[in-house]
């Protein structure tokens, strides 16, 4: 019996609170984590868990168990790093971002990095939700500050501008605004966080103070890309980050449309993990490569 294995199957069931979270969780079937747990509980000849068809609860064997087991995989993680200090980062590395982060700045990224750490196995989550490291089996996050509501460590890896920026045809048809405060007498196109349902706040930095913009939308959308797409075909005023508006200003599609007395608060990017012993080598040199790469300007 492979004991890490049936192990870690127990820590993910209790961690996910049910079968089937933990199975999905692991990339196997609900009846191959049903069956490690049977085999653990077997060998130590206790029952850990208490099922029914719509519950699972630790027993008070299983409570104990699981304290002390807990530490166990990442432990034995940090072990063989430890012996292979100077070698090369190996295993699954799942890396969760924002979808227009992951699209725009991630993804053109990823085969340089295959190439640089052949051994490390990617797998990218493109997605604006929360997402929980522990249940969802993922080493790294990447998040911009709004994002910052939960127990993650976050350090702070790039910081990025966003662009205030409107079609030529609406700027012709409305009129280009001057200062922050003119954007309630326009079309605003505001991206609602879908975490929470909250507007993404326009800020600014004012006389040496961060200050929001007041704004009246005129279309809501929790895509970046379809907003970039509404304002390119005259739709009104966006706020995009600069590695979504770089093409289309680069194109004409779009224009800028404040000039430098009017500083719009930048993007803060961090790479979030659990905790700092998930800090392992495959995510160190995710983390590194990804600094090295956007300082030396790479698409962001």
């Amino acid at each position: 019996m492979d004991m890490l294995n049936v192990i870690n199957t127990f820590i993910r069931v209790v961690e996910a609170g049910s079968i089937a979270a933990a199975a999905r969780a692991l990339g196997v079937s609900p009846a191959a984590v049903s069956q490690n747990v049977a085999k653990l509980e077997a060998h130590l000849g206790v029952r850990l868990l208490s099922r029914t068809t719509r519950h699972i609860a630790l027993t008070e064997s299983g409570a104990r168990y699981y304290d002390q087991a807990q530490h166990i995989p990442q432990a034995v993680t940090l072990a063989a790093q430890a012996a292979n200090a100077h070698s090369q980062p190996q295993g699954r590395l799942c890396v969760a971002s924002t979808a227009a982060f992951g699209r725009h700045v991630l993804a053109p990224l990823m085969p340089a990095f295959a190439q640089r750490y052949p051994g490390i196995a990617v797998e990218l989550i493109g997605t604006d939700r929360r997402v929980d490291h522990r249940v969802e089996g993922v080493d790294l996050s990447l998040r911009i500050g709004a994002q910052l509501s939960d127990p993650l460590i976050a350090l702070p890896l790039v910081s990025r501008p966003f662009v205030f920026c409107a079609a030529p045809a609406y700027l012709a048809r409305a009129g280009t605004p001057r200062t922050f405060n003119d954007l309630q007498e326009h079309a605003c196109l505001a991206f609602r966080y879908p975490t929470d349902g909250r507007f993404l706040p326009w800020g600014f930095v004012h006389e040496g103070k961060r200050v929001e913009a007041k704004i009246n939308p005129a279309f809501i959308c929790d895509d970046v890309d379809m907003i970039a797409q509404i304002a390119a075909n005259g739709g009104g005023i966006a706020r995009l980050a600069s590695f979504v508006a770089e093409p289309y200003l680069r194109r004409g599609e779009l224009l800028t449309v404040f000039d430098g007395t009017q500083q719009p608060e930048p993007m803060q990017i961090y790479a979030c993990v659990s905790d700092r012993s998930a800090l392992n080598a495959r995510v160190r040199a995710f983390i590194d490569f990804l600094q090295e790469q956007l300082e030396a300007g790479q698409p962001a």
